[in-house]
């Protein structure tokens, strides 16, 4: 059992010190402000505080843990054994930075109650934050710096006990269009006809006829070949499904057809089904309540797993909304548009609410790569290196590896196959 002093324990530090120790090393940890407890005890044991009690493992703390709200930080980075840290500590602490301040500024998402400038869809830039600015985005840091930190306090004490968890890979697949032409009704589909014609898009208007009529399977529907390769690979793999009414952002096949429904049945007999929420629904929780109550009654199971249409995602209140809804786990924190780790961590973690100061019952699982941001790649294998790049840093962590496609990205008639990119990231990221 580690045993950790400091002169007064908030809930900033009993969140941070459970992820680190529990959530990431598998340590057992016990927190003290006693300081006779401390030195009697005859474990692995850390101070973190201002001043070390003796000659002990001592991490100098920053005030963050112990402050309330959202503050001006002095942010200078440095390197710890080749890894970007920051909250720079003195020479009698026993690591040169404080590991847990670093890591509650990352997992809580701290820079994002800053002002900044939200782009079209209310959503902090990955541009903005300091992980992209000082190009450590694409790195685990908070999984790192916590494995250097096991490390060292397994020089001073031997004797101190960890569970290593597993590698884990899990596919994320977004459908929030299930079909690109079949089952849309009568009207959107002769008003899509008539856009494609007005465009001069032939290919469309072939396509779009050639599915009307059953001679041509819909582009967008890849179940069979995503099912088959998820059960040939041993992948876990989880769908998310709009079910949502039609809007200027919501488009997919309306929750009332038949054929729709089954789909997601069907597809709920092999794998996790869960809800992609509208874009309608952001800022609206019965309407958020009303969707999952939908989706549940398809597949006659509860709905507790959520995903934010565009990852859109605004703290504090995204996750209030959810929580209110009853979602235990959230698969959005990650960049649409950047490979990395928005929350500095490929480990699934609760989420930590600052105006209110309390860890919020709701497990955010971080995703490390969406498909969106491979588009700009112009080779099959750049993509196939930067996938075994970011993989082989979650393994090196025995961390969780989430990626996300789309179906309708899958589907498409692109300079690249997107079905061979796909089938080579499942081979890959299993192993």
């Amino acid at each position: 059992m580690l045993l950790i002093y400091t002169h007064k324990i908030t809930s900033r530090f009993s969140y941070v010190m459970r992820h680190v120790f529990t959530g990431i090393l598998g340590v057992e940890v016990l927190f003290t402000t006693k300081v006779e407890d401390f030195i009697k005890h005859s474990g692995p044991k850390i101070t973190y505080t201002k001043q070390p009690l003796q000659n002990e493992f001592f991490v100098r703390s920053n005030d963050l843990l112990f402050e309330q709200g959202i503050n001006d930080l002095d942010i200078r980075i440095a390197d710890w054994n080749g890894t970007p840290c920051f909250f720079n500590t003195g020479e009698k602490s026993s690591i040169p930075f404080d590991i847990f301040s670093a890591s509650f500024y990352l997992l809580s998402r701290y820079e994002e109650y800053l002002p900044h400038v939200k782009d079209e869809h209310g959503r902090f830039s990955p541009r903005d934050s300091i992980a992209y600015q000082n190009k450590f985005l694409k790195l685990p840091v908070v999984d790192i710096w916590a494995y250097t930190l096991l490390d060292e306090l397994k020089e001073r004490f031997p004797e101190i006990k960890y569970k290593k968890r597993p590698y884990k890979y899990t596919s994320i697949v977004d459908v929030t269009t299930s079909h690109c032409y079949a089952h849309k009704g009568l009207v959107r589909g002769i008003s899509g006809l008539f856009l494609d014609v007005a465009y001069f898009k032939f290919k469309r208007i072939f396509q779009r006829i050639s599915v009307w009529f059953n001679s041509k399977k819909d582009p967008y529907d890849n179940f069979e070949f995503l099912i088959s390769f998820h059960k040939k690979y041993k992948i876990h793999s989880m769908f998310f499904f709009q079910f949502a009414s039609y809007s200027t952002y919501d488009k997919n096949i309306s929750t009332s057809n038949n054929k729709f429904r089954f789909l997601i049945k069907s597809i709920a007999d092999y794998s996790m089904v869960s809800l992609a929420t509208s874009y309608s629904s952001f800022e609206n929780v019965e309407l958020l309540k009303k969707e999952k109550k939908a989706l549940s009654s398809v597949i006659n199971r509860p709905v507790k797993y959520s995903r934010l249409r565009y990852n859109r995602v605004v703290v504090p209140d995204s996750y209030r909304n959810l929580v209110e809804a009853e979602f235990t786990d959230d698969y959005t924190m990650g960049y649409t548009s950047e490979i990395g780790f928005r929350a500095g961590t490929c480990t699934p973690f609760y989420f930590y609410d600052i105006p209110l100061e309390v860890q919020q019952p709701i497990k955010l699982h971080p995703f490390a790569v969406h498909d969106y941001a491979l588009l700009h790649m112009n080779k099959e294998e750049e993509i196939k290196l930067k996938m075994e790049e970011v993989k082989s840093m979650v393994k090196e962590v025995n961390g969780t590896f989430i990626t996300i496609f789309s179906n309708e990205l899958l589907g498409s008639s692109l300079r690249i196959n997107w079905k061979d990119v796909y089938r080579n990231v499942l081979k890959q990221s299993n192993v």
